[in-house]
């Protein structure tokens, strides 16, 4: 359970389990709340939820994660006259510093925001990495009626923020792509293919729309991914069988127009729910670049009355986004008239041994790059303002 706010003033400690690393080194999360302090220091387990196996067969070299450290924010923490939570959306801009946290409240608990946060990076005796992630500001969105934020990233060359929107089918408001300024305002918002937008037959399901956004390493593509299938293009995932393919769209931030499409099928549901009819389900929750044409797909699975490690799912995937056929025109996806993406399985996170549980994970980002050269892979779960769930950072080391 996460600390009352009473209890955040606190410092608190909590040991990780013990895991197999080459020099069998313990992990600890302090947390200093008082300060808006979050404090992650671990040795690195050894390398762990790998299987290096392949949908199809991979054409580079299958990258690895070795697990840091995690820690969590109490539930529905008070900041700035906000209430901090629901965290779907993460990004780090690696010149300033900054981390940036958005949150899918669309205005039940406070206004539609992300926050600021700064992220150092120091080593320790033994040269373990630490993540201090101390909360610097909070700024209001604006320019949308009615937002369903989900996913966030820096954009460098304008230095300007570009965010989605799942959008609300009720009040006419389609899924969207925005540019936003550092203070909150609306640069412009994208047009995108209308396919992507509600429908009573055909389209986006509702709430599983936008849910996660890619910017290529030069700035000039972004990729935005469904986290389902559009209705005319298949079913969600069941425990028998995976889902219809998601459309990932490639859009080119210049001129603001769809340049490419590809489809991604994600995966059968891995766990029955308990009981069988109880709520279960799988999708794309983010995506994030490893190169101008390599991608990292998260996808997330949820299944409703099991433990807290086993109702959620986690699995990281590689796909090549040159690969598979263009889907841009192709109106309804049917076998035979399009082919999607390869993947590979990278990580299963149910086999990170020293996770004490997994929750609704939403958010992925690149962090500071480790003293050996590596990068940092963060991760963020949405806790949806549900007391039951928990906000929850994970960092890996990730060797490619």
């Amino acid at each position: 359970m996460a600390p009352s706010v009473a209890q955040a003033a606190r410092v608190l400690v909590c040991r990780l389990p013990h895991v197999k690393s080459p020099a069998n080194m313990p992990c600890m999360t302090t947390l200093t709340f008082n300060r808006r302090v979050f404090l992650v220091s671990s040795g690195l387990s050894a390398v762990a939820g790998l299987t290096g196996c392949a949908s199809t067969q991979a054409a580079t070299p299958v990258p690895r994660l070795r697990l840091i450290g995690q820690t969590r924010l109490p539930h529905q923490l008070p900041y700035q006259n906000t209430t901090v939570g629901g965290l779907s959306g993460m990004d780090f801009d690696a010149a300033s510093g900054v981390l940036y946290l958005l949150s899918d409240d669309g205005g039940s608990q406070s206004p539609p925001r992300f926050y600021t946060a700064r992220l150092a990076l120091t080593t320790g005796k033994l040269a373990d990495p630490e993540f201090r992630i101390e909360l610097t500001g909070v700024t209001f969105l604006q320019g949308l009626n009615a937002p369903d934020p989900e996913a966030i990233r820096w954009h460098a060359p304008s230095q300007s923020l570009l965010w989605t929107s799942e959008g609300n089918a009720l009040l006419l408001e389609p899924p969207s792509l925005q540019q936003t300024r550092l203070n909150g305002t609306l640069m412009r918002a994208f047009e995108l293919p209308a396919m992507l937008g509600f429908g009573l037959l055909s389209g986006a399901r509702i709430n599983k729309t936008l849910e996660g956004l890619a910017i290529t390493p030069d700035g000039q593509t972004a990729w935005l991914s469904m986290e389902a299938a559009l209705r005319q293009d298949g079913p969600e995932p069941t425990v028998q069988a995976p889902g219809g393919p998601c459309r990932f769209t490639q859009i080119d931030i210049a001129t603001g127009k769809a340049v490419r499409q590809i489809a991604y099928v994600p995966d059968a549901i891995p766990r029955a729910p308990s009981p069988p009819s109880a709520d279960a389900d799988n999708g794309v929750v983010e995506v994030l670049m490893l190169d101008a044409h390599r991608m990292l797909v998260l996808e997330r699975a949820y299944m409703a009355g099991l433990g807290d490690r086993e109702r959620n799912s986690m699995r990281l995937y590689a796909i090549d986004t040159r690969q598979g056929s263009d889907t841009l025109n192709v109106t309804a996806l049917k076998p035979g008239n399009h082919t999607p993406t390869p993947k590979t399985l990278l990580a299963d996170f149910a086999r990170f041994a020293a996770l004490s549980r997994l929750d609704n994970t939403e958010g992925m980002c690149w962090g500071p790059t480790l003293p050996n050269g590596n990068r940092t892979l963060l991760f963020v779960s949405d806790d949806n303002f549900n007391p039951r769930q928990i906000t929850q950072f994970l960092a890996f080391e990730f060797l490619d």
